[in-house]
């Protein structure tokens, strides 16, 4: 059992760069209103043990269609892999992978229902890893969209030239925000599935990454090179420490080439000193339990980038109160994030 007494926590509103957003509206009254597309880091090469499928889902979410998958091709539940989750609420487009050694493919087509269409076919050499993606195009319809048009435009600009703090979004934390607390539960002793145990785990995680680039948000450095930051490349999991905070440092980070790099909590010494060090500090003195609890369960520290450019912004405002986002984001980052800075949908 765990020294620490049980904590209650709540999800915060995590700042924002504007201030809360003053325009509200609507998402994912439809399945089509929140259209995801998967991109794959890689070509498969039309070869191997692994059948590769990319499919269109509306309405179901992505354990379910392995498990599907995995029925269907008379496989056990392991032998089928899929990159990352995607909202059950939307229609998406994501890759699995069969492994099928020494087997033909099964008419995959007879799979297909309203909900599940097979886009295409192929094989690869290799089963597909979680997270081998480059990242994620989007298309999101808010309905009852209500604000000030010339406002809202400022920001989509402001945005597109300056991204967003890279929050992880709502989801991450399950109802209520309750993984966070059933991590603290963890940490206490309770018993809990193994993989229930890796969601409470990345959500208790994720919840001090979001404390940590608030408090950076609000201190107005979350986009800048602080002293003692550690740094991460763009669009990479590199990052890299400065022995000194130089003016060319200072100018990579303006120009978007590097990110500042926030901590991802765990074992491990800090590699960040001086200004930076402080706003971790303070992190890990709020949240003891959490960051001891990850450490007990022997999770290595890590980075993040605390700012992620949205790439191909664009934006039209269609009639009856509706305003239609398509953007990319790179493989980690979420939409709702960047729909946090210019809409409340709660």
């Amino acid at each position: 059992m765990s020294n620490h007494k049980q904590l209650f926590i709540e999800i915060p509103t995590w700042a924002h760069v504007n201030g809360k957003p003053d325009s509200t509206g609507k998402i994912k009254i439809f399945p089509n209103d929140f259209i995801v597309d998967e991109q794959l880091s890689f070509q498969a090469d039309g070869a191997g043990e692994h059948a590769f499928l990319q499919i269109e889902k509306c309405g179901e979410n992505t354990e379910y269609v392995a498990r599907l998958l995995a029925r269907f091709a008379g496989v056990r539940q392991r032998d089928v892999s899929y990159a990352g989750l995607k909202d059950r609420h939307a229609r998406t487009t994501q890759w699995f992978s069969v492994w099928l050694p020494g087997k033909q493919d099964p008419e995959w087509k007879q799979l297909e229902t309203e909900e599940i269409k097979i886009i295409q076919a192929t094989r690869h050499a290799r089963k597909l890893k979680r997270g081998v993606l480059s990242g994620n195009k989007f298309q999101i319809l808010i309905r009852q969209w209500q604000g000030d048009k010339e406002k809202i435009e400022q920001q989509l600009q402001q945005i597109k030239q300056q991204g967003i703090p890279n929050y992880f979004g709502v989801q991450r934390f399950g109802h209520q925000g309750q993984n966070v607390n059933k991590a603290l539960a963890l940490f206490d002793g309770a018993k809990v599935k193994r993989e229930q145990r890796s969601i409470y785990l990345s959500a208790a995680r994720s919840y001090l990454f979001n404390q940590l680039l608030a408090s950076r948000v609000n201190a107005a450095n979350w986009n800048k090179a602080i002293s003692g930051d550690c740094f991460i490349f763009d669009q990479s999991n590199s990052y890299f420490k400065t022995e000194r905070l130089d003016n060319s440092v200072v100018q990579r980070a303006q120009a978007g080439e590097i990110h500042p790099a926030g901590m991802m909590f765990g074992k491990g010494k800090s590699e960040v000193t001086d200004q930076a060090l402080v706003f971790e500090n303070a992190v890990v003195t709020e949240n003891q339990a959490l960051v001891d609890g990850l450490i007990k369960y022997d999770l290595t520290a890590d980075r993040r980038a605390l700012r992620v450019f949205v790439n191909d912004l664009s934006w039209i405002f269609k009639e009856d109160a509706e305003l239609l986002l398509s953007f990319s984001l790179p493989s980690g980052s979420y939409a709702t994030s960047v729909l946090r800075e210019l809409v409340n949908v709660d």
